[in-house]
């Protein structure tokens, strides 16, 4: 089973909850982690990894906060895992530096490779506003959840 790591998942939620406030305006990283009962100081620093991709602009000063730097449907769910994780690997033969020493003898490099970018192709598909989608109420419950906890992938 594929799954994303804790700080993907309250990366993810944390858009999420930015994409649900109306007024567009900062909140605070203690809004968010009082929110969704996640630890303040490690969402602290998901949100600054997250600025710093430039998924979010951080807002100095007694009413600053994060808020988006684009609209929520322009998010995609891999950029927020890919800013926090790196780049997303299901297997150690794919790496950014080439091959591993089976190269020349493997016979599933292929087959996983493409494996890889069906999930990379799955989450860019997935936008910040299809998760505030997934949780509202007019959401049809006998379609298939983007995100239950937040995204997890069975293989």
């Amino acid at each position: 089973m594929l799954r994303l790591t804790k700080k993907a998942d309250y990366g993810l939620m944390a858009l999420k909850y930015l994409a649900e406030q109306a007024d567009g305006s900062a909140h605070s990283a203690k809004d968010i982690a009082e929110a969704y009962h996640i630890p303040p100081q490690l969402l602290a620093k998901i949100l600054q990894t997250l600025a710093k991709a430039g998924l979010l602009v951080s807002h100095a000063g007694t009413y600053g906060g994060y808020a988006l730097s684009r609209g929520a449907k322009e998010i995609s769910a891999f950029e927020v895992i890919r800013a926090i994780d790196g780049p997303l690997f299901i297997t150690s033969c794919i790496t950014i530096h080439g091959s591993c020493d089976l190269a020349g003898h493997c016979t599933i490099k292929e087959p996983l490779r493409k494996v890889n970018d069906s999930i990379k192709e799955l989450l860019s598909g997935i936008s910040i506003a299809d998760l505030v989608d997934a949780a509202g109420p007019e959401r049809d419950k006998a379609s298939t959840p983007l995100a239950g906890g937040l995204v997890t992938i069975a293989l």
